[in-house]
């Protein structure tokens, strides 16, 4: 299955194989060689697996992203590498909210292997309906239908309310142009996939900091939009 990935590794020729590998089965693959920018591109994309080296420049180590990362609500696999193999190590990688551990040097095909396992989990877990969620400076209740920013009230209409809904409950996925004409307007006669656009661009003048560079409602081109904590 084809995915999204992050490979957070500072030795480049592990860098080239495993991209090559993992590109070879069809998967698109981002890297980083340094821990705080990868903390950034981790928050700025919807990443199916982060994989992870525990030792890593840029003042966070592998375990600190993995749990900030977790902190903010990511839910998809992280698989953690290292060239330490002690029971603690692996603990400790569990603990911050690791969902695999490899240890350095691995066979490339079980690497392979553990991404796919981790897929397969990803793809079948069923998001939970999100009734209140908070994230920069907006709070968002659904069930109440209350939202605020920064603590004064936010008034989003009827629409914008229910976009705003799907796309957090699918977050971390992109969500078609078609499927939101389908969820938010029914399929109402005379309505295109221009409406949505308008009210992503509605949407994120009310709850992004800066709309032209969008954190939260983030354009996945020629497929649709998602929503990323």
């Amino acid at each position: 299955m084809k995915a999204r990935l992050l490979l957070v590794e500072d030795e480049q020729g592990i860098v080239e194989v495993l991209g090559d590998l993992l590109r070879s089965q069809g998967h698109e693959v981002d890297s980083s060689g340094d821990g705080r920018t990868a903390l950034q591109m981790s928050g700025e994309t919807g990443y199916d697996v982060l994989i992870l080296d525990v030792m890593l420049p840029g003042g966070m180590s592998g375990y600190e992203i993995c749990h900030a990362v977790r902190e903010r609500g990511y839910d998809g696999g992280i698989l953690m590498l290292t060239a330490r193999g002690q029971v603690q190590d692996r603990v400790t990688g569990l603990k911050t909210g690791a969902d695999d551990y490899l240890v350095k040097p691995f066979d490339p095909d079980e690497l392979l292997a553990r991404v796919e396992a981790l897929l397969r989990r990803v793809h079948k877990a069923d998001l939970t309906p999100v009734m209140c969620v908070k994230f920069g400076e907006v709070t968002a209740d659904f069930s109440r239908g209350e939202f605020s920013r920064s603590g004064q009230p936010l008034s989003l209409s009827a629409k914008e309310s229910e976009l705003l809904r799907l796309l957090v409950n699918h977050r971390g996925q992109t969500v078609s142009r078609e499927a939101i004409l389908k969820q938010v307007w029914k399929e109402q006669p005379f309505i295109t996939p221009r409406t949505v656009d308008v009210h992503i661009a509605w949407l994120r003048q009310k709850i992004e900091d800066k709309a032209e560079t969008p954190r939260f409602l983030q354009t996945v081109r020629g497929e649709g939009y998602r929503f990323s904590l």
